[in-house]
């Protein structure tokens, strides 16, 4: 496996990847207190199954290109193949380096690209000299939250109207660059 800079994508290899999505037996649950003037969050764990299945349209690939023609995404190649790529992109107004997607091939999945690619993009947002990483993801997915958290990440925020899916809230992780 290499890594290697992401250069524009003329067709859309995740079509051939299998399953763009995720299953998980355990989900996060979000919960509000509001109380004199204070507001709080609460995040529990709870057995509560759950799939998702995406596709990536023409439309977000042309999305995604425009952020890879920036030069700060990565793919991650496997017999000269793409296998998994990480599209980021360097904010200058707050000085951050967003993961706006990380996909890889079903068939090289749980095989460490996943963690070679956030390496990777630590790697570049050290290089900008940015001072956080973000991502936003899913309160669904477990898999996804545990895996960033491995690598770093903390919760720093949640957005409860974000998806059109009520049962989606997004949850924000930011990683600090040292």
């Amino acid at each position: 496996m290499e890594i290697k800079k992401l250069q524009k994508l003329s067709s859309n290899p995740s079509l051939k990847w299998g399953h763009n999505g995720y299953t998980t037996e355990i989900r996060y649950i979000v919960s509000s207190i509001e109380s004199g003037g204070s507001f709080e969050f609460i995040l529990k764990e709870k057995s509560l199954p759950y799939t998702k299945t995406w596709e990536t349209t023409s439309e977000e690939l042309e999305e995604l290109n425009t952020i890879i023609e920036k030069e700060n995404s990565f793919g991650a190649f496997v017999d000269e193949k793409l296998a998994g790529w990480i599209i980021c992109e360097h904010r200058t107004w707050n000085n951050s380096f967003y993961i706006e997607n990380i996909l890889i091939d079903e068939k090289h999945r749980r095989q460490g690209i996943g963690i070679s690619l956030i390496k990777s993009a630590i790697k570049e947002a050290r290089r900008l000299n940015c001072r956080v990483i973000e991502l936003e993801t899913q309160n669904t997915n477990y898999p996804a939250i545990q895996f960033y958290r491995r690598m770093g990440f903390n919760i720093t925020g949640l957005n409860t109207r974000l998806y059109e899916n009520a049962e989606e809230i997004a949850l924000f992780m930011t990683l600090d660059v040292e």
